[in-house]
This record gives C-alpha cells, sequence and structure tokens, in this order.
C-alpha cells in the first residue's frame, strides 16, 4: 500500500525528506500502526506518538485510529499555540 505523508511544523523539519509517497510494509495496515513504524523507524524519538500530535487522513481529523487505504494522505498536525 502506498500513503501520501505530509508533516507540519517541527514535525516537518524532523520528517525531512518523508514528505510525499511511501510504501507501507504489510504489518502498516492503520492510522495507528503508521504513527508508531514512522516513529520507530524514523528517527522521531518518540514525537509522532505524542498524544498532542494530531492525524488527517483525507482532510478529516480523526480522533481515534482507523484504517489505510492504497492513496490516502496522512497529515500529521502538531499542537498549535497562539495568544
Amino acid at each position: 500500500m502506498r500513503v501520501q505523508l505530509e508533516f507540519f511544523g517541527k514535525l516537518s523539519d524532523m520528517a525531512g525528506a518523508l514528505n510525499g509517497e511511501v510504501d507501507l510494509p504489510g504489518h502498516v495496515a492503520d492510522t495507528a500502526a503508521l504513527r508508531t513504524w514512522l516513529d520507530e523507524t524514523q528517527g522521531f524519538q518518540g514525537a509522532l506518538v505524542h498524544p498532542s500530535v494530531q492525524l488527517a487522513v483525507d482532510d478529516e481529523v480523526l480522533n481515534q485510529p482507523a484504517p489505510l487505504k492504497d492513496g490516502d494522505r496522512v497529515a500529521f498536525l502538531p499542537p498549535v499555540g497562539g495568544g
């Protein structure tokens, strides 16, 4: 399965060249597995699994893990501060 990855804020700096399409290994079938796999294999050092990081799949922000399908666009959204 191939998905499009997008990282925003400080996560974009950490992701480097990961922004773009990526082929997922067979065991990565949902957003929870994707989050864990990327964090463990791409050097995010716990940033992607932190509860403050939200995920959006095809522009829909998710509150719980969801299945992935080929061609999905997955965005990782760090917390946003304002004042």
